[in-house]
């Protein structure tokens, strides 16, 4: 195991190294890719209360991406964007996820609303807001019901939390049913619009849980997106 760890040092390097050599893309780029705004869609992931601003599992980290993610959606709405698709936790109070995270975003309260900055978007009106009960957006929810009654939409940017949990799983599946089908849908991902939590080695052990680098995460699930030919960009300006 000792010689494993050792042997991944370039491999960090390397990641390090891609990371910092994202390049940013154009928002306007992607549209006209598309050939026409209508092809657009924009897929937030639990950019809700209880991630952003209160609960067990708020985390400074993604509400900081709040900015970011509120002016990407004005710029694209600016564009001609409609298709905005939100998929949030809304789980039940006796959810059988709560055996592996502490109880949130139950259904009905507060941590499952839609963050207020979101909500206040003069558009908000248009959204498609769509529940889900696990990580993953496409499982027991109206997302692949969503995708098939809009083919239209073609290129799909990702946005939302956390990088390595539910954005991961969303850009993967979007990827995924695109190739299963053999076609061209791309996948486009921000990484100044996605973020994930931070649980130090130390604090993990004083709690008995499980740690949950950060950064680290961040980093090498931007990368397995890339790996699995999601286009991610350090930003979309």
């Amino acid at each position: 195991m000792g010689v494993a760890i050792e042997g991944a040092d370039a491999f960090l390097d390397y990641l390090a190294e891609w990371e910092r050599n994202l390049a940013p893309s154009s928002l306007r780029e992607v549209t006209e890719q598309a050939g026409d705004p209508a092809h657009v869609g924009v897929f937030s992931v639990d950019m809700i209360n209880g991630f952003c601003h209160q609960g067990a599992l708020q985390s400074d980290r993604v509400k900081g991406i709040i900015r970011p993610i509120t002016d990407l959606m004005t710029r694209a709405h600016d564009l001609g964007v409609r298709q905005f698709v939100l998929t949030q936790d809304a789980h039940p109070p006796d959810a059988v996820e709560f055996n592996d995270f502490p109880p949130h975003c139950i259904r009905g309260t507060s941590e499952a609303e839609t963050i207020p900055e979101i909500r206040s978007l003069p558009f908000s009106n248009e959204f498609t807001v769509m529940e889900k009960r696990s990580l993953h957006s496409a499982l027991d929810t109206e997302l692949d019901p969503w995708l098939n009654a809009h083919p239209e939409v073609t290129h799909r940017i990702v946005v939302g939390d956390c990088t390595d949990l539910c954005t991961y799983q969303l850009a993967m599946h979007l990827k995924l049913s695109a190739n299963a089908r053999n076609q061209r849908l791309p996948v486009i991902v921000p990484a100044d619009c996605v973020q994930t939590y931070d649980l130090p080695v130390e604090v993990a052990r004083n709690l008995g849980i499980m740690a949950h680098p950060g950064d680290l995460f961040h980093s090498l699930f931007l990368y397995h997106m890339a790996l699995n030919g999601c286009r991610v960009v350090s930003r979309l300006t």
